[in-house]
């Protein structure tokens, strides 16, 4: 990409940004149009724009223009697990993955459980300024399970959050997970459910299926999520509040999703890209890079949730970007820690198994990965159209190169991608957050 660079900067307000124009790409993969971005705002859409002095033109032919990706999922690790990640390095992962904002769950140590730690956690978002960072606050005190977290004092909180999860466990009491609903509902938070009955996958290790008999691994049944998701839909309509549920990966929990929107239940969900890619087949090899919560289901399953996110069923595309260090995955596969790596393989994934296969257009592309998962998180400054006064939160993606995908060259301070070696399609040319450029072909820039 042939940049022609300025030697000067302007200022608006508190955001010092040279203004750029984005020439000759397609937003949304439509028509050639410029993009003009000044002052930290999209200044305009079109061509033969009227530049300001001192523009930066960033030729884009061929390339994807989108919004900045939002990520409803990412574990950034920070505080209490920083040998896996920070949050200076999972946002600059982030960043290179194309997005312009995560929410980080809760799983920390100490758990974001406290205004406190929300807020310490979002303001090293700000500090380490490669993304916007939503911390998403626990359900449950510690995750235990026993009673409800200061749901309401980290609504309030500097960090204001709105999306509560226990991810990494499930909110598996009845009466707590419908407080919780109850709860949230003042303040239009919604509950991101980790659908996984604690019972019925005591040691499962894997799908439960023909591979794990043949294997002699614990299945892990697909009813484990499918009852939790069936009894938290209709928990949700009775309470009148907002479910969402995370990581969903089985044919039958697609058809329950169907079923609760088909009622007009307020339940949203979603599906990560190695769920829409990877099968119980690759466990097989016995490398725990495959080993991930939940498991990775069936062709048939695949097919499903490939389907379901096609139709509108499923909402939207979260990485449940999830660092390991290398000790706690290079193990035999009962000792492995659960959980890959998927911030910066997200959306040539999505490309690979969506797009090229004709089920998503680049549009229906900016609505799972930037538009749905901005208004689910109730992020105000994210997931807007590419359009004259929105904050300049842009993407700039070239669909056309293959790459060979290497976890070495990665941002993140985790090599746990199951995805190495693998010919992965496009690339990420730019990423602009608040009309500053955070990623230049495929590199972070220097702050």
């Amino acid at each position: 990409m042939r940049t022609e660079t300025t030697d000067s900067a302007v200022t608006t307000g508190d955001a010092a940004t040279t203004p750029l124009l984005i020439r000759g790409g397609r937003p949304y993969g439509e028509d050639v149009q410029d993009v003009l971005l000044v002052g930290g705002r999209i200044r305009a859409v079109g061509t033969e724009l009227e530049l300001p002095e001192h523009t930066e033109v960033i030729e884009a032919e061929g390339c994807i223009v989108l919004p900045g990706l939002v990520d409803l999922h990412t574990h950034l690790r920070e505080p209490g697990g920083e040998e896996a990640e920070t949050v200076e390095s999972g946002t600059r992962a982030a960043a290179r993955g194309g997005f312009t904002a995560v929410h980080a769950m809760a799983n920390t140590t100490p758990v974001a459980d406290t205004a406190g730690v929300v807020e310490q956690i979002a303001r090293r978002g700000d500090s380490a300024g490669w993304c916007t960072v939503r911390p998403v606050g626990a359900v449950t005190v510690g995750l235990a399970g026993e009673r409800l977290a200061e749901l309401d004092a980290m609504a309030n909180s500097g960090a204001q959050v709105r999306v509560f999860s226990d991810d990494g466990k499930c909110v598996h009491d009845p009466v707590l997970m419908r407080r919780a609903l109850e709860y949230v509902k003042s303040f239009d938070g919604v509950i991101a459910q980790h659908a996984q009955d604690p019972r019925l996958t005591a040691g499962a290790q894997m799908h439960e299926g023909v591979v794990s008999a043949e294997l002699g691994l614990t299945g892990w049944p697909a009813v484990a999520e499918e009852s939790i998701i069936a009894r938290d839909v209709l928990l949700a309509q009775h309470v009148g509040s907002r479910l969402h549920v995370c990581h969903l990966s089985t044919a039958g929990s697609v058809d329950i999703i169907r079923w609760a929107k088909q009622r007009g239940i307020a339940v949203t969900a979603e599906v990560t890209p190695h769920h829409l890619l990877l099968t119980d087949e690759n466990v097989r090899q016995f490398d725990a890079v495959f080993k991930v919560n939940p498991p990775l289901r069936t062709a048939a399953d695949v097919e499903a949730v490939r389907a379901g996110l096609a139709d509108g069923t499923i909402d939207i595309v979260a990485t449940d970007h999830a660092p390991h260090p290398r000790d706690a995955k290079d193990r035999e596969w009962d000792q492995a820690a659960m959980g890959m790596t998927g911030l910066e393989t997200a959306l040539s994934l999505v490309q690979l198994t969506m797009v090229d296969q004709g089920r998503l257009s680049w549009r229906d592309v900016a609505r799972v990965l930037s538009e749905k998962p901005a208004e689910i998180g109730r992020d105000r400054e994210q997931g807007h159209p590419l359009e004259p006064g929105f904050p300049a939160h842009v993407l700039v993606w070239d669909p056309r190169p293959v790459q060979v995908a290497d976890p070495a060259e990665h941002a993140s301070l985790s090599r746990n991608s199951p995805f190495a070696g693998l010919q992965l399609p496009g690339t990420n040319r730019l990423t602009v957050l608040g009309g500053r450029p955070t990623v230049r072909d495929g590199q972070v820039v220097r702050r």
